[in-house]
């Protein structure tokens, strides 16, 4: 399982990235066809503390499942976007099923 983080312009610290890795580990174990995944972390120029962005790219068997969240913390938009993927992945599975 390699997941590629890019942080953009900042640096991510050991605990997010350990983080990030357990939670996307995750959608490896829902389904064997992922084949990898990227996540870019970057800060929002606003005002709003809801300023923070995870976007998630897995890629699957001839796919690509993507989720894009903002929060106020990495952590909160990483969980969002995961549950995303979440469901992405199985409607996706039901497709393959069908």
């Amino acid at each position: 399982m390699k997941v590629n983080i890019n942080a953009v312009q900042f640096k991510a610290d050991k605990k997010l990235e350990n983080f990030i890795e357990r939670k996307v580990g995750k959608l490896y174990g829902l389904y064997d066809g992922v084949i990898g995944s990227e996540v870019t972390l970057r800060v929002e120029k606003s005002e709003s503390k809801n300023n923070k962005i995870s976007e998630i790219r897995l890629e699957v068997k001839g796919y690509d499942l993507y989720a894009k969240k903002q929060s106020s913390t990495f952590e909160n938009a990483t969980d969002t976007a995961i549950d995303a993927l979440k469901r992405q992945l199985e409607k996706y599975k039901e497709k393959l099923k069908k």
